[in-house]
């Protein structure tokens, strides 16, 4: 396939679109990762039942934002 091809433009369009998609739905799975805003801690939401289950982690920059906004 020749670089200066009209079809090579298409076709990478519809890979990059592809890859988009791919990117969008594993960003919507069941369970995501999210951040307390109160104490910073890592848990888990499951999108089914709704309960939150901590991690035990904290998010280092979640912690120094809070060191410096007392």
């Amino acid at each position: 396939m020749d670089l200066s091809s009209k079809k090579l433009p298409i076709i990478l369009i519809i890979v990059l679109i592809g890859i988009l998609i791919v990117q969008v739905m594993n960003n919507d799975s069941n369970n995501s990762k999210l951040i307390d805003p109160e104490t910073c801690e890592l848990y888990i939401k499951d999108l089914q039942i709704n309960p939150r289950q901590y991690l035990g982690e904290y998010d280092q920059k979640c912690v120094d934002f809070k060191n410096l906004n007392p």
